[in-house]
């Protein structure tokens, strides 16, 4: 309650404006993270897959087609997709080591050793390696000359890992279906 001085002045007393001062600040401080969380949430908001990304959360692809000793590349989440139906040869050769820069067994990489699925980017750049059979390697990315064996695993940098083996199962023996529910 403020005092009051014998000729009828009015005086604040030191706790009532603290409080005053305590109220204004918390109040301000309250409206300037509410504010701000409701500034910033479009942006979190856009952070999240498209609807259309989300749809493709998995794929079923017909591999039937697929030939002994052909690649097809198909499309996951807007990526490409390799699916190499592989030879005897191609296993033996993908068997023989565990690849150059980052080694991993094919058993590791493959479900099934005559198919093996890949992410179709290079892990260095981003850049769609080209398909081109050799002795020694399988796909070479067009942009620095990478290589990778046939499991996929990088043999000459500069691409420091392998190429990805994305989450995939086999539906029947003609299919299979990449991602996960």
């Amino acid at each position: 309650m403020p005092d009051q001085k014998d000729d009828g002045e009015i005086i604040e007393s030191a706790d009532n404006t603290q409080t005053r001062r305590d109220w204004l600040l918390i109040s301000t401080l309250t409206l300037a993270t509410a504010g701000t969380a409701v500034g910033l949430w479009p942006f979190i908001k856009s952070l999240n897959p498209s609807a259309e990304i989300q749809a493709q959360r998995t794929s079923k692809i017909d591999i039937s087609a697929v030939e002994l000793g052909e690649q097809l590349v198909a499309q996951w989440q807007g990526k490409p997709l390799f699916i190499v139906h592989r030879t005897k040869e191609m296993i033996e050769k993908a068997e023989a080591d565990d690849g150059g820069t980052d080694p991993q067994a094919d058993s590791e990489r493959v479900e099934r050793p005559e198919w093996l699925i890949l992410l179709g980017t290079c892990p260095h750049l981003g850049c769609v390696p080209r398909f081109e059979e050799t002795d020694e390697y399988l796909w070479v990315c067009p942009c620095h000359n990478s290589t990778f064996d046939y499991s996929g695993r990088v043999l000459r940098a500069p691409s420091p890992k392998n190429l990805q083996v994305p989450p995939y199962r086999f539906i029947s023996d003609t299919e299979i279906e990449v991602g996960e529910a």
